[in-house]
């Protein structure tokens, strides 16, 4: 009782006091009746005249704004005096007693926090930065038509189908017997000798189209040597890895695991491409695969572009590669009633939005562009084809292999793409879809694309599957590959064997079967994967802003 009674007097005085000299121009203070002295009134007069003061603080009684009585505990500091006193004496206690010590320590403390200064929140603004812009300054390519990025594109424009009989391994035992197989490929002079024996081909594709992006961005020694390494990057994914090492290592292992490939597993992996290739460059920035099966391609894209975007690389080689054109990889297509049985006449069994189709064709190859951060770019002299512009992903959540039935995924997957990228819809005018020659999924993609873009009616839409077959997960890298050199050419390539198209395909809207000029605005590319992986990425012309 001592301690309390000791307290609340000086209390009460330097609250009374700091109401006080809070008041100040057209503010009156409260009546001088409130202003007695504190020691002068009765332990419940002073409680009234507490109560009195959290009343005008809130506005009740003297009708001043509210929360000040609140705002002056929190934020007003004493006066110098009490800094200089013993902070126990104004509590009327003795410091040289223990008793008192003990609860002087309680009673500085609360003091300490009620005066405390609040602090008011900072929030710091972060500058205004231009967002990077990402362009493409190289393009390499391995595939059935072509080797390089010119003859490649030059011979889609003339409709030449690089689908043929399989003759790399006897498919008598298989109803599908054609594939769009590589039939003559050289690495020599881009893998060294000793590692072209051993690696799979789908990291010797790999390889050579990401050198050949380099060669073709003008990359040289001398360029590379003003690099910074450390800003530099390789995203190049795969679906299925190397298979072929793998099957040739359950081959070996049937005899005895001591005659297996040592390098079986690490040559297996879909990892290990981008990172021998990296190895080969000295790049030490960010270096991984993904594999979403035949949406591959452009999910390496869009996460390649958006490391540039955030400032973390400066350059980017990213696309995919596969090589599953063996008795394996076959047979599991055909395990899954996937693939086309038109053997008898080859160039015509990859037919997208064809009455008669009836399933896709395997291929394979690799597909890489060089993403380059603009200002990076346009401080070597680079060339540049065209400006990426953004993308996204989704996912069906629906089935393994079928596509939504509703195509949602796939419409979810364009609308954010041109939210994500800042692309009106109109813009839009050109598509490389992903279109495989499925009865089920061309139609599926097609009804997306017209519920995203039907009033457009400048849009076309062709399918690069119709003569290259369907890469997996290259498939999305050569397409965006086919899509820039579109850009950059202005000519769209045909859609092959499209004879007959399906019910509710308006073919006005898809390339014929001739090349066709076009100016475009913006040119999206789809490719969608086995486990609902959809994918939309968006390239324009550059043009210096």
């Amino acid at each position: 009782m001592v301690v309390a009674s000791a307290v609340a007097s000086p209390l009460c005085t330097w609250l009374v006091a700091t109401c006080m000299s809070s008041f100040s121009g057209d503010q009156p203070p409260p009546p001088a009746a409130k202003m007695v002295s504190v020691k002068r009134l009765s332990r419940s007069a002073r409680r009234k005249m507490l109560t009195e003061c959290k009343s005008f603080s809130s506005g009740g009684g003297y009708g001043y704004g509210g929360g000040l009585m609140t705002s002056l505990m929190t934020s007003l500091e004493p006066c110098d005096e009490f800094y200089k006193s013993d902070p126990l004496s104004m509590f009327g206690l003795n410091t040289r007693r223990r008793n008192a010590n003990l609860h002087g320590k309680k009673f500085g403390k609360t003091m300490a926090i009620a005066v405390q200064p609040a602090k008011e929140p900072t929030t710091k603004k972060k500058p205004v930065t231009k967002k990077r812009r990402v362009v493409v300054t190289g393009l390499g390519v391995v595939s059935p038509v072509g080797h390089v990025a010119d003859e490649f594109y030059e011979n889609l424009l003339n409709g030449v189908s690089g689908i043929s009989e399989i003759e790399s391994f006897n498919c008598d035992q298989f109803p599908t017997k054609i594939a769009g197989e590589i039939k003559s490929f050289s690495a020599d002079g881009w893998v060294a000798p000793k590692l072209s024996r051993r690696v799979d081909k789908f990291m010797l594709y790999l390889l050579t189209a990401g050198k050949k992006a380099l060669e073709d961005g003008g990359v040289t020694e001398d360029v590379m040597k003003e690099l910074d390494i450390a800003r530099c990057g390789v995203l190049i994914g795969s679906a299925l890895g190397g298979m072929k090492v793998f099957q040739d290592g359950i081959e070996a292992l049937r005899i005895s695991y001591k005659k297996m490939n040592p390098f079986c597993v690490p040559f297996a992996t879909t990892n290990m491409g981008s990172a021998i290739l990296a190895m080969d460059l000295g790049w030490m920035g960010p270096n991984y695969s993904i594999s979403t099966a035949c949406a591959t391609g452009n999910f390496c894209i869009l996460n390649a572009a958006n490391h540039i975007i955030r400032g973390e690389t400066d350059m980017m080689l990213s696309g995919g590669s596969d090589a599953a054109i063996i008795p394996i990889g076959l047979g599991g297509f055909v395990a899954c009633n996937s693939l086309s049985e038109r053997n008898n006449d080859p160039t015509k069994a990859s037919r997208p939005w064809d009455a008669s189709r009836d399933g896709f064709v395997m291929g394979e190859g690799a597909g890489v562009l060089l993403l380059e951060e603009l200002e990076h770019a346009k401080a070597r002299g680079a060339k540049i084809y065209a400006e990426f512009m953004g993308g996204s992903f989704t996912c069906d959540a629906y089935h393994m292999i079928e596509p939504h039935p509703d195509g949602t995924g796939i419409t979810l997957c364009i609308e954010k793409a041109l939210s994500q990228s800042g692309v009106a819809r109109e813009d839009v005018n050109y598509i490389n879809a992903h279109a495989t020659s499925t009865p089920s999924g061309d139609l599926n993609e097609y009804e997306a694309i017209v519920r995203c873009f039907g009033e457009n009616s400048e849009l076309k839409i062709n399918s690069t599957k119709s003569m290259i077959g369907h890469l997996l997960g290259a498939s999305g890298a050569v397409e965006a590959v086919a899509t820039v050199k579109a850009i950059q050419t202005g000519w769209l390539h045909p859609n092959i064997n499209l004879e007959n198209p399906d019910v509710g395909v308006d073919k006005n809207v898809l390339v014929g079967g001739t090349k066709e000029r076009c100016d475009i605005k913006v040119a999206l590319s789809n490719s969608f994967g086995f486990g609902g992986h959809n994918s939309s990425i968006l390239f324009a012309p550059y043009k210096d802003q």
